[in-house]
């Protein structure tokens, strides 16, 4: 297994939240992509990218139905990403992904958990060199695939060479150069391969230790920024705990 995909197995209940957080997390996901290239799936890429991990995540279909319903609406809210940066408790880390239609609510929420751990909120950028910033695709694997020349394949669309196989789940999970999301959506699709659900993630590139008192610490910080309904995802360079 890789590094990247063990760290994501290992800590994803501790970003991701309860199974409610995530469906409120996908439908923001969806409303940005049906704003900007409309409702069809057939004709948006990035809304069938968003309508495939829906489906792994067991999101019911009348759910995602609404939420494109809902991002074609008179009310319909215009959201962004923005991501927070800084240091929590005991020198960790912290990244904190948002979709928001209301940055001065969303820092001010955000910040205000950073002060109630003694931690403290950076400027954008100053921790990305402690992470490695990824688009990340899961997919159907293919019966008989020649994993090696895929992989060679793959790697002229910028794409890690450190490849995950779930064969349990049937799945394949490979990472690769944000800037080219796009193109290796659109290759996977021409190959032929199905339910391509695609997002982007940040990796720590140097874990540190910490010891069992200073995890629930931090942990707890994780919970709290993550009751924000604008909080989609919570990374930290904190080793995941061993099973």
């Amino acid at each position: 297994m890789g590094r990247a995909f063990e760290y994501r197995k290992a800590t994803k209940l501790k970003r991701w939240g309860h199974m409610a957080k995530t469906f409120t997390r996908l439908g923001k996901q969806i409303a940005i992509a049906v704003q900007a290239g409309g409702p069809e799936p057939e004709n948006n890429p990035t809304l069938r990218s968003v309508i495939a991990t829906c489906k792994r995540e067991n999101m019911p279909k009348d759910n995602i139905e609404r939420a494109i319903k809902n991002a074609m609406g008179k009310d319909k809210s215009s959201y962004k990403g923005v991501t927070y940066e800084g240091y929590g408790p005991h020198g960790i880390a912290i990244f904190v992904d948002t979709l928001t239609d209301n940055t001065t609510r969303t820092v001010a929420d955000v910040r205000s958990v950073f002060n109630k751990f003694s931690g403290t909120l950076g400027t954008t950028g100053s921790l990305a060199f402690l992470f490695d910033h990824k688009c990340i695709f899961t997919f159907k694997a293919k019966a008989d695939m020649d994993m090696d020349d895929f992989l060679l394949e793959m790697i002229d669309y910028n794409v890690d060479e450190d490849m995950d196989i779930d064969e349990e789940e049937g799945t394949i999970t490979l990472y690769g150069d944000p800037k080219s999301y796009s193109a290796i959506q659109k290759h996977l699709e021409e190959m032929g391969f199905e339910e391509i659900g695609g997002d982007f993630t940040y990796i720590p590139n140097d874990l540190k230790e910490v010891t069992a008192e200073q995890r629930e610490t931090i942990d707890k910080m994780v919970e709290r920024l993550e009751e924000f309904d604008d909080v989609q995802t919570v990374y930290t360079n904190m080793k995941p705990e061993e099973e």
